[in-house]
């Protein structure tokens, strides 16, 4: 790290990742195993590597992806997709409601 380092781009990771993270299922996971467990430190290490796995996965298919698509429709693609997946939680939720 140093001069070569977009500091901005590491930022904008590091932030958007925190707050998609907070209170998701992955969070209320560790919850659930530290409180199981007793071990946080264990949870902690194994919790950092799987996110760090699936982060290097999700970096090296964005990358491959990039050399074939446009940023413009990636982000058009991922927000479609997140709006798909929206709608589809809360079409399940309305399907719940009428029970």
């Amino acid at each position: 790290m140093g001069e070569n380092v977009n500091w901005k781009v590491f930022f904008l990771a590091l932030s958007t990742i925190f707050i998609a993270e907070l209170g998701d299922k992955t969070q209320l996971a560790v919850f659930s195993l530290v409180s199981e467990s007793r071990a946080p430190w264990e949870v902690f290490l194994g919790a950092s590597l799987g996110l760090a796995l699936v982060t290097l996965v999700g970096v090296l298919f964005g990358g491959v992806l990039s050399k074939y698509i446009p940023p413009l429709y990636m982000r058009l693609g991922a927000s479609f997709l997140f709006i798909g997946i929206g709608l589809y939680s809360l079409w399940k939720v309305w399907l719940e409601l009428g029970k």
